[in-house]
Order: structure tokens, then sequence, then C-alpha cells
């Protein structure tokens, strides 16, 4: 499915739209340039899991953590410089606690991503126009 919003406002509520189908221990894996709008659809999938937290990007952190009823695990992978480190952190923990893990920057560790991850680019189009794409792990698109 391949959306096109008009501002980060919009892209929060696909974001949000998004989450209503996700469950304990999804991955959404996000891909997109600087300022693309991975953090703001970020925002948009913790307010769809009723989590009242300020989001913001973990990209000094790698990872913030956000408390629910479903957790939301955010991480960033932009600094990170390949999957080795990822483990450091615990990794495979944050995909075994229960919540949601959405990752940033999926693509400097694709081999981490399970293959039934949700996958999202976003394209910046210019001015405040984003083209997001949206896949299921199967390849087929995401419906909601």
């Amino acid at each position: 499915m391949t959306v096109i919003t008009n501002g980060e406002d919009e892209t929060q509520a696909l974001g949000s739209a998004l989450a209503a189908g996700l469950r304990r221990g999804c991955v959404v894996a996000l891909t997109g340039g600087l300022g693309a709008g991975k953090t703001a659809f970020v925002r948009g999938i913790a307010a769809g899991l009723k989590n009242t937290s300020r989001v913001t990007s973990p990209t000094f952190t790698v990872v913030n953590e956000y408390p629910g009823e479903i957790p939301l695990f955010h991480f960033d992978f932009y600094r990170l410089s390949g999957a080795r480190e990822l483990f450091g952190i615990g990794w495979d923990d944050y995909l075994d606690r229960g919540g949601v893990v959405a990752a940033e920057w999926s693509d400097i560790a694709p081999e981490l991503i399970p293959e039934d991850a949700v996958r999202v680019d976003i394209e910046y189009l210019g001015d405040n126009a984003r083209r997001v794409t949206l896949e299921a792990g199967d390849g087929s698109e995401v419906m909601f």
C-alpha cells in the first residue's frame, strides 16, 4: 500500500492507523532518508497504542522505551555500524518482551529484522509531502 501524506499530522495519523493492527511482538522496520518522517510515523504508532509519552528520536541512545498496555520499543540504527552492536544492548531481549518494536534505519542491519516485520518506507517528495509505502512481512500490502 502506498499513501501520500501532506504534513506531519497526516504521517502520524497513518502510523496511528497501522498501530490498530499491531500486536505484541510485532516489528515495524522503517526506512527513509534524513527528515523523511520516520519519527513522526513512530509518534503515530505510539498514539495508536494509547501511549501518552513524548516520543523523540533515539538517535543518541539507540532505543527509547515507552511503557503502556502494549509497550513500544523505539530503535534508531542510524549511528550503528551493523548488527553486532545491537546484540550488545539486548536486541533479542526486546523482541521477546511482548511489546511492539519500531526500528528506524532498519536497512543498516536487515539481517536482524524478522521476516514477518511490517516494512515502512518513507520518501520525501518536497514541501510537506511524503510517499509512505507499507508492506506486510509476506510481501503483501498492509490493509487497515
